[in-house]
């Protein structure tokens, strides 16, 4: 009995290459658990310390800290000098504050 070549039907040869292209190795665990760059979150100026106009005092996701005298909330919640002065950390009801005092 001769047996017929499935690869000679074009229909069937179709089929064959498109079950093999979607069965793909899938990555190795190493490329699984890649970490995201980080933020660079955090007290950009320690208290007492002089600042100029326009310059960040904290970058923070939400308000860790709350925006004091001289000191402005940016969209991001970023904490920047409105004015120049002296880096000024404080507690106002339990919520820790950052100010900008002038300097005399």
């Amino acid at each position: 009995m001769h047996r017929t070549n499935p690869l000679d039907n074009c229909e069937n040869f179709i089929y064959i290459v498109r079950r093999m292209s979607t069965h793909k190795a899938a990555g190795g665990k190493a490329s699984q658990h890649v970490s995201p760059a980080g933020k660079r979150l955090g007290v950009k100026v320690s208290g007492g310390e002089k600042v100029g106009r326009g310059q960040i005092l904290v970058r923070q996701r939400g308000t860790t800290f709350g925006k004091g005298i001289g000191a402005k909330l940016g969209r991001d919640h970023t904490l920047y000098s409105v004015a120049d002065g002296v880096v000024k950390f404080t507690k106002k009801l339990g919520k820790r504050v950052v100010s900008v005092v002038a300097s005399a």
